[in-house]
């Protein structure tokens, strides 16, 4: 499994042509305590960099961004009812959403955890 990471904080791990993904743990801390999630309809298609949900905080509200092109093909139905789970394990049980991948070599632009880990660092 292979997990790569976009600027605008989301991760995506791939497995075959499937990709699960997620905030980061650096944007989960900065947007604090979640308290609502929209994520994508299954079946919808995006293109890379498309708005896929929006995730709101006592804080703020920020879009979700697609990191690759593809089909929706899950969502991950447990943020409805508990959407504090993207802080409490964002790379894990806090995913968004799973995505039929349409071109791999999009994964060629996204940074790997040393490149993202630094990226993050320079913002933070």
């Amino acid at each position: 499994m292979t997990t790569k990471y976009s600027e605008d904080h989301e991760w995506i791990s791939i497995e075959g042509d499937i990709g699960t993904v997620g905030v980061t743990d650096f944007a989960q801390a900065q947007l604090g305590d979640v308290v609502f999630v929209e994520l994508p309809t299954v079946g919808a298609h995006l293109s890379i960099g498309d708005d896929a949900g929006v995730v709101e905080s006592v804080k703020a509200a920020s879009e979700i961004y697609s990191p690759v092109s593809g089909e929706i093909i899950e969502v991950n139905e447990v943020l409805e009812d508990a959407p504090d789970t993207v802080n409490s394990a964002p790379t894990g049980d806090g995913w968004f959403f799973k995505i039929k991948l349409s071109d791999a070599s999009e994964l060629d632009a996204l940074m790997d955890e040393a490149a993202y880990k630094a990226f993050a660092d320079a913002e933070g």
